[in-house]
């Protein structure tokens, strides 16, 4: 059965002056951001809390997402990156061997997940009409929401790719596969946008497109779980009495989300080109995934408050 396969070679973005180009992955972040402010708006008005306290709470959040997700992939996949090409690590830009603008490239979710944590902490230090369990029990359905758009995002720029398959669900990352250079030199068109189009257009470069494998969409299966992720959580702080019980919410996301990132691991290849890193038969990924399936479940049968919730 090939029916759902197919080739992927998308447009990544829209060009508006020279260099500049509105890349359809910063807009699933754009997306994320939005969507995210707009939940937890009605999540405030439900219970009652004063809208005030949301531009910040969505200011401290962004900026640990960002930050924490970038320093989290240079941590756990990239160190060298410190001592090579320090600004590099903070700056969308590289500048060694050469100095080149790259955007913010290589960002890790379990580096955003700490991040979150930490702004939450040092947000409730500053507004404290609610504790931080409280905050952190609401902050993660809006975030899980996110968490749908951003792997839409990996998908469209042919990123966290997963490995070869023959099954019906295999995709041909074309510009993952070949990269600029090597496509204009193989097709003799020097536009490689043209070049990569005509990779899937034209019969006459039939060949190169039959060198490229079918992989896992791993982007996918993790964004189509993320959704189920998003909508259990919401069920369970609308439906159920649990949004009252300190902790569950916030554990039951970790649970949820890691469970899924662990299991997907399974297809994806490495997140760093020649480095694997595989322990006891479990890639970094799922290493890092261990510590939060484990302090979800805690929180959500363990943990009791020391002070009464405010």
């Amino acid at each position: 059965m090939y029916l759902l396969q197919f080739d992927w070679n998308p447009l990544t973005g829209i060009d508006i002056v020279g260099n500049f180009k509105i890349h359809f992955y910063s807009l699933m972040w754009v997306v994320a951001f939005i969507l995210g402010w707009h939940i937890m708006k009605r999540i405030f008005i439900r219970d009652k809390i004063n809208l005030e306290n949301l531009d910040p709470l969505f200011i401290y959040t962004v900026l640990a997402t960002m930050l924490g997700a970038r320093l989290g992939h240079v941590i756990f996949y990239q160190p060298e990156l410190f001592s090579q090409d320090f600004f590099s690590v903070f700056l969308p830009f590289r500048f060694n061997p050469k100095f080149e603008f790259t955007g913010f490239s290589g960002l890790a979710s379990h580096g955003a997940a700490i991040g979150i944590i930490v702004a939450m902490y040092l947000y409730r230090k500053k507004y404290r009409y609610k504790s931080l369990m409280w905050i952190l029990d609401r902050v993660v359905i809006p975030v899980a929401s996110g968490a749908v758009f951003i792997r839409i995002g990996n998908f469209i720029n042919s990123e966290i790719i997963g490995k070869v398959t023959d099954s019906s669900l295999g995709v041909r990352f074309v510009q993952e596969y070949y990269n600029k250079r090597e496509i204009t030199k193989l097709t003799g068109i020097n536009d490689y946008k043209k070049a990569y189009q005509a990779v899937t257009d034209n019969p006459k470069f039939q060949t190169l497109l039959e060198a490229v494998p079918f992989r896992h969409p791993a982007q996918l299966y993790e964004s189509f779980c993320y959704i189920f992720v998003f909508l259990i959580l919401l069920y369970f702080y609308l439906k159920t009495d649990k949004d009252k019980q300190t902790g569950f919410l916030f554990g039951l996301f970790l649970v949820l989300l890691w469970t899924v990132r662990f299991f997907v691991e399974f297809v994806k290849e490495a997140q760093v080109e020649g480095r694997e890193d595989w322990i006891m038969g479990m890639n970094t990924g799922q290493i890092l995934s261990i510590p939060f399936i484990l302090i979800g479940l805690y929180f959500m049968f363990v943990y009791k408050p020391k002070t009464p919730v405010v």
